[in-house]
C-alpha cells in the first residue's frame, strides 16, 4: 500500500515573543502548513505573501497580544455557561452582571454555595463538563434527551457518573434512577493500543466513551474535581497528607491551562473551523506514535534525543513547530487523545520548553496515555520544576506562586531528593469505572 499523507493547515496570527525557554511564534496570518506520511515525512511551513502584502497596506507595525489568562477563561466560563442554560451573554471576557448572575444559577444547579463567583473546582467541572459535550456527538444529543432537563441535565449526568453512579431504565415507567456502581481501579500500566493507525486509518478511538483503549483522563478530572469540592479546595503545601492526589489536582489544572492556551490561539486562526483543526490535529497521533512510546521505555534525555531527531527532519522553524504544538497540545485534551496530547508536549519539550516536562511527568505518574512509569516520572517533573526555579516563565497557573514548591514537594518530599509523592501509592486517590 501506498504511503498516506496527512495533510495538517492552520492559519496563525504572531504572538509576541516570550520570556525565559518559550519559543516565541511569529505567524502573522501566514499558512501554517504540513505534510506528516509514511514513516514521518515532515511538516512544512509557508507564509502567505498576499496576506503579509494585506498587512502592510493598511499598517506600518502590528503586534500581536495573547488574551490574558484571565480574560480567555472568563470567555470559556462564558461559553460553557452559555452551552448549559445559564445565559451569561456575549462571551467577551469580562465578568460583568450577567456573567456573575450565570455563575450563581449554575452553583445553585450544582449545589454549590451560590457566590456568583467560581472556585477553581467548580470552574474545572464546568469546563470539562462543556469540552465532553461537545466532543460527545450522538451520545451527548441521546443524554440530553434521556436527562430530561436539556443540557443543563448533562451536568448531574456527568456529576453521577464521576461519582460512581449509572443512570438505569426503571421497568416500563420511564423513570431514571441513579444506581451505585462498584468502583474499579482502571488498567492504568498500558500504553495506548495503535490498532487503529495499524489498520491505516487516521481515525483514533474517542477515550471519553465506554469502549475507548484506555482511561479516559477528562473523566478523571471530573472525578478529582468532585473530591477537591468535597474537600473545600486545592491541596496546599501546607495542608497535603496524599502527595498523589495533590499532583493529580495539579495535572488537571495544567490540562485546563494546555487547552486554554489553545483555544485563545485557535481564536486568532482564519478560514478554519474546530472540527477541521481537531481532524488536522490528530495527525500528531500517527506521526509522533514512537516516541510517545518511548515514553514508557526509556529516560527522558533519550526520548528528548529522537524527538529532536524528528524536529530536525521537519525543516520547521522551532517557533513555528511550537505554536502548532500549543494548539494541538490543547486539541488533544479537549477532545481526551493521549497520543496528540503527548506527541505535542514532547515537541514543546524537545524545543527547549522544559515547563511542559511536567505533563509527561504526570502522564507517566498516573498511566494516561503511557504505562504507569512513576520512577521515569521524576526526571520530567524535575525538568520542570529546575527550569521554573532558575526563572522559565511558568506555563501552567502562572498567577500562583506557590505552585512550583508544592510540585516538588509532593514528588520529591521537602527536600531535592528525597522520597515524594510520584512514588508512593495513594489510598485516597480517586477511581474510576469505564466499564
Amino acid at each position: 500500500m501506498g504511503s498516506k499523507h496527512f495533510v495538517m493547515a492552520a492559519l496563525m496570527t504572531g504572538v509576541a515573543a516570550m520570556p525565559g525557554t518559550r519559543a516565541a511564534a511569529d505567524f502573522a496570518d501566514g499558512l501554517v502548513g504540513g505534510l506528516v506520511g509514511g514513516a514521518v515525512s515532515g511538516i512544512i511551513v509557508n507564509e502567505s505573501a498576499k496576506a503579509r502584502e494585506r498587512k502592510r497596506t493598511t499598517t506600518t507595525t502590528q503586534t500581536y497580544r495573547a488574551p490574558s489568562i484571565s480574560s480567555q477563561q472568563v470567555r470559556e466560563e462564558q461559553t460553557a455557561l452559555n452551552y448549559f442554560g445559564f445565559p451569561a451573554g456575549t462571551p467577551d471576557g469580562v465578568r460583568g452582571r450577567n456573567t456573575r448572575n450565570a455563575v450563581s444559577q449554575f452553583q445553585a444547579h450544582m449545589g454549590y454555595p451560590v457566590t456568583g463567583s467560581l472556585q477553581e473546582y467548580e470552574r474545572q467541572f464546568l469546563i470539562s463538563s462543556y469540552y465532553r459535550a461537545q466532543s460527545g456527538g450522538a451520545a451527548t444529543a441521546q443524554l440530553v434527551a434521556q436527562t430530561g432537563q436539556g443540557t443543563r441535565g448533562l451536568l448531574h449526568a456527568y456529576r453521577d457518573e464521576a461519582l460512581g453512579l449509572q443512570r438505569q431504565q426503571q421497568g416500563q415507567s420511564g423513570v431514571m434512577a441513579s444506581v451505585p456502581q462498584e468502583a474499579q481501579v482502571p488498567q492504568q500500566g498500558q500504553a495506548q493500543s495503535a490498532s487503529a493507525a495499524a489498520s491505516g486509518g487516521l481515525a483514533l478511538p474517542n477515550l471519553m466513551a465506554s469502549g475507548g483503549d484506555g482511561p479516559s483522563l477528562a473523566s478523571h478530572c471530573n472525578q478529582v474535581s468532585l473530591v477537591t469540592s468535597s474537600n473545600g479546595g486545592f491541596v496546599t503545601a501546607a495542608s497535603m497528607q496524599d502527595p498523589r492526589f495533590a499532583l493529580n489536582e495539579q495535572f488537571c489544572l495544567a490540562r485546563t491551562y494546555a487547552i486554554a492556551e489553545g483555544e485563545s490561539m485557535a481564536a486568532s486562526l482564519q478560514g478554519i473551523t474546530p472540527d477541521t483543526l481537531e481532524e488536522q490535529c490528530r495527525a500528531f497521533g500517527p506521526a509522533m506514535r514512537d516516541h510517545v512510546a518511548a515514553l514508557s521505555l526509556d529516560e527522558r534525555a533519550a526520548v528528548l534525543d529522537g524527538v529532536r531527531g524528528f524536529v530536525r527532519q521537519t525543516g520547521q522553524s522551532p517557533a513555528q513547530l511550537a505554536g502548532t504544538a500549543r494548539i494541538c497540545l490543547s486539541v488533544g485534551y479537549r477532545i481526551d487523545n493521549m497520543n496528540v496530547a503527548l506527541g505535542s508536549g514532547l515537541l514543546l519539550a524537545a524545543l527547549g520548553e522544559d515547563a511542559y516536562s511536567e505533563l509527561m511527568g504526570h502522564h507517566l505518574n498516573e498511566g494516561f496515555g503511557t504505562a504507569r512509569r512513576p520512577e521515569l516520572a521524576r526526571e520530567w517533573f524535575a525538568a520542570a520544576v529546575e527550569a521554573v526555579e532558575n526563572g522559565a516563565e511558568p506555563v501552567f497557573a502562572p498567577g500562583d506562586s506557590g505552585r512550583n514548591a508544592l510540585l516538588r514537594q509532593a514528588v520529591f518530599g521537602a527536600e531535592p531528593g528525597a522520597q515524594g509523592g510520584a512514588v508512593q501509592p495513594a489510598s485516597t486517590l480517586p477511581t474510576f469505572n469505564l466499564d
